[in-house]
């Protein structure tokens, strides 16, 4: 069957491109697993933050910030974004870390508190005094109810006759006049354009095609969910983060979600929590705060995939006419989503980047795939 466009992968990328595609043409979505948003999406304990990655990513950040906060009418039944704030914690040791998010703060013109050790416990009880020395607390930091971001594009693109077919894992990619020819293990399928939004599977879906990879490296996050004190409030707790992205937790549904940061290099796969990651955040957990760490209700892994720069490759592929790459979001993805999926269009579609992209300070050198072929 022909499409105007084949998107390759059912996550936060993938489903964000179709969404702005679909008002384009024809639009194929294919995913390799049973559902949508198996992998890394359905797995993320996204958070919205304007101090974390790169220029670029933060860029990416305030662009989509407006889409999140308000999407369009019967996109989403609740709010895509909730308060949640964001507290950097760090001790005498780490105040070049602390610093460096204050000025990340300035520049980005974000709100930011600084805190004393008695101050912070105020709004978290369980930090004991001892583990650290100072705080910088985001107040404009929120919770991202992933599964009504992703959920809201997938409705919207269907709504306006995108079709989507699962358990379709490409096998093979070949281009015959100006056409690609897809074949999947659930049929065959052809378009002008592929949008590789496969996430760690990226470079074997090039590879397949015969395209030049990107050198993507997916790396392990590890994250556990287990039962808070019994006579502690959890609900308005910021998320806590150390100054060093070594851990973090926060509430989530009544539970306390904690995580050791891990970024553990593997090869696409279907991640599964590891036993020495989850030993080290139940140490940081006790040693930072006075919780215990009971029975753990529920672990889970998930994949954050990175180019060398950490930053994300957006754009068409120089060796092959028709093949377009949106892959690398890192740990970024969610929050990026809105952006990049409207990037991704106009670039396919208009071959230009949007005027507010511009207006923004926003470079496409740097997330093209070109830079890669220097």
């Amino acid at each position: 069957m022909r499409y105007d466009f084949i998107v390759i992968g059912g996550g936060i990328a993938g489903v964000s491109a179709a969404y702005r595609l679909i008002e384009h043409g024809t639009v194929l979505l294919l995913e390799m697993e049973q559902h949508p948003g198996y992998h890394s999406t359905g797995r993320s304990a996204a958070q919205f933050t304007k101090l974390y990655g790169n220029e670029t990513i933060r860029a990416l950040v305030r662009l989509s910030e407006s889409f999140l906060l308000s999407p369009p009418a019967g996109f989403s039944d609740v709010p895509i974004l909730t308060p949640r704030g964001a507290m950097f914690v760090g001790s005498a040791s780490q105040k070049v870390a602390l610093n460096e998010i204050k000025n990340m703060a300035a520049h980005e013109k974000c709100r930011f508190h600084e805190l004393g050790v008695e101050d912070a416990r105020e709004f978290v009880p369980v930090l004991k005094p001892e583990a650290f020395d100072s705080v910088v607390f985001e107040p404009e930091s929120t919770d991202i109810d992933v599964h009504s971001l992703h959920g809201g594009f997938l409705k919207a693109f269907v709504g306006q006759g995108g079709d989507v077919i699962c358990d379709a894992e490409v096998l093979a990619k070949q281009q015959v006049k100006d056409i690609w020819h897809v074949r999947t293990k659930s049929g065959s399928f052809e378009a002008p354009f592929v949008i590789n939004a496969s996430g760690a599977w990226g470079d074997v879906v090039a590879q397949r095609a015969n395209v030049h990879r990107m050198g993507l490296t997916p790396k392990r996050r590890t994250v556990i969910l287990f039962d808070p004190p019994s006579d502690v409030n959890i609900k308005n707790w910021p998320l806590v983060i150390d100054a060093d992205e070594n851990w973090y937790f926060k509430p989530e549904a009544g539970k306390v979600l904690a995580s050791p940061a891990d970024e553990t290099p593997v090869e696409p796969c279907d991640a599964q929590a590891e036993e020495l990651d989850i030993a080290y955040i139940v140490d940081a957990i006790e040693r930072i705060t006075t919780m215990k760490v009971g029975r753990i209700s529920h672990s889970r892994a998930g994949l954050r995939t990175f180019l060398p720069d950490k930053t994300p490759v957006v754009g068409s592929a120089p060796d092959a006419e028709g093949f377009f790459w949106l892959v690398g979001q890192g740990g970024y993805g969610i929050e990026t989503s809105p952006a990049l999926g409207e990037l991704a269009s106009s670039l396919i579609v208009d071959e230009e980047v949007p005027a507010r992209f511009i207006k923004e300070g926003f470079s496409i050198e740097d997330v093209s795939p070109e830079r890669f072929f220097n």
